[in-house]
């Protein structure tokens, strides 16, 4: 990377033009980290993309192009295998969406993008993702996963679908019925592809690949890269370009502290939390299902507004949790690790872990919910005696610190 594209450069011309002819506001990402600021200080306009897929760009709110897009976008363009390794919220799932956008037909009815997804509510982001940056292509998107109506997707099938979001098991149901046509499906995308490739997942992916085209392109983005996807590597990509923004792990943007405490102290210590942070909203952790719902009836006892979300309950359920959740109904989201891949909430700022999780891959990614897209977060984690190795573990294999709690924490640190 050669220059550092200041946040407060004047915007193109071409880029001026467009905000005043879509009466878009000017964004201030003053307090964005270099995580999505130290790019190459291209445009989106270098790639020559339709003036349609430009559009939904700029209306998205996107100004120019994060790290992982600039190095991303041109590649995939050019119809190449890629492997991406780059932080949560850095603007990944853009990376592979407009290209994949710009190379799709209208025209033509059947699938070109296949975009693989490990959990459900994901699917369902991504799947929004493409819509609006697509909202003026003519682009259909679909999205199938589990737990939903097999009846009503196989009926949407029947109708012209360019781009398939999904779970792996639902769309390969689909395709071995018949139903979803991959035969001419040009491109696959694996996002969260070390989830994708573990054990639970990898059958079936295999069987994916073959029902696409034989000259499919296959990219996978990820922010770690385990021993499974090189095998997976080895026997499906060739020659794939490789993308590296990982030379640490941790957003920029997220200050980390712990706080020791006994376990009978941890809610009056959540309590304390929420009368002295200022909290836009904040995803509260624990490792199971019964802590989770536990969790939330105390909080709610607190007097304070709050919402759980867990891999037990029904799909409708989480649907509607995670869709009030995004649209500011609650402050404050009690969960289980099923929350903690790619969901994208800008306005959290605050991430709690009340359990400490076993992996250093678990708290990359429930810490990566705070600080999405450059911008400011906190992790605060409650550690008990019991945690304290855990503790000492994850910081040297992510090579971070995790500084002890101050009394008080300055709002600069996450509130802008």
């Amino acid at each position: 990377m050669t220059a550092l594209s200041s946040s407060h450069a004047s915007p193109s011309p071409d880029e001026e033009s467009w905000r005043k002819n879509l009466n878009l506001p000017a964004k201030d990402n003053r307090y964005q980290t270099e995580d999505v600021t130290l790019t190459r200080g291209q445009e989106f306009e270098d790639y020559f993309l339709k003036r349609e897929l430009l559009m939904g760009i700029f209306e998205k709110g996107f100004e120019r192009p994060s790290p992982v897009q600039e190095r991303a976008i041109p590649i995939i363009l050019q119809n190449r295998n890629v492997l991406a390794r780059a932080k949560n919220g850095t603007g990944k799932t853009a990376a592979f969406i407009i290209p994949c956008l710009e190379k799709t037909d209208p025209v033509k009815k059947h699938i070109q993008v296949l975009i693989l997804i490990p959990t459900r509510e994901l699917a369902l982001q991504t799947s929004a993702v493409v819509r609006e940056l697509g909202k003026h292509m003519k682009v259909e998107c679909m999205v199938s996963t589990g737990g939903t109506s097999l009846k009503d997707d196989i009926m949407r099938l029947y109708k012209p679908v360019h781009v398939l979001v999904g779970t792996p098991g639902r769309i390969l149901d689909l395709s071995e019925k018949g139903v979803a046509i991959l035969t001419q499906c040009h491109t696959l995308i694996m996002d969260e592809a070390d989830k994708l490739l573990s054990p639970e997942f990898e059958p079936l992916l295999e069987k994916l690949v073959l029902h696409c085209s034989p000259e499919r392109q296959i990219c996978l983005f990820s922010a770690t890269f385990p021993v499974s996807v090189k095998k997976f590597k080895d026997k499906f990509i060739h020659h794939p370009y490789e993308i590296n923004l990982m030379d640490d792990l941790t957003l920029k943007g997220i200050t980390q502290f712990y706080a020791f405490v006994e376990e009978r102290q941890k809610v009056h210590c959540l309590h304390t939390l929420f009368t002295k942070l200022e909290i836009n909203q904040s995803v509260i952790f624990c490792n199971s299902v019964n802590r989770v719902e536990l969790l939330a009836k105390k909080i709610t006892e607190l007097g304070y507004s709050c919402f759980y979300i867990h891999a037990k309950m029904q799909q409708s359920h989480r649907n509607r949790v995670f869709h009030e959740f995004r649209n500011g109904s609650t402050r404050h989201l009690v969960s289980s690790d099923l929350f903690t891949r790619g969901i994208d909430i800008q306005s959290v700022n605050v991430v709690i872990n009340f359990d400490f999780p076993k992996t250093s891959e678990t708290y990359l990614h429930r810490i990566g919910r705070a600080g999405r897209f450059g911008h400011l977060g906190l992790a605060i984690n409650l550690i008990t005696f019991d945690d304290r190795f855990n503790l000492y573990r994850i910081e040297s294999e992510l090579a971070t610190e995790i500084k002890p709690i101050p009394p008080t924490i300055d709002r600069e640190l996450y509130c802008k």
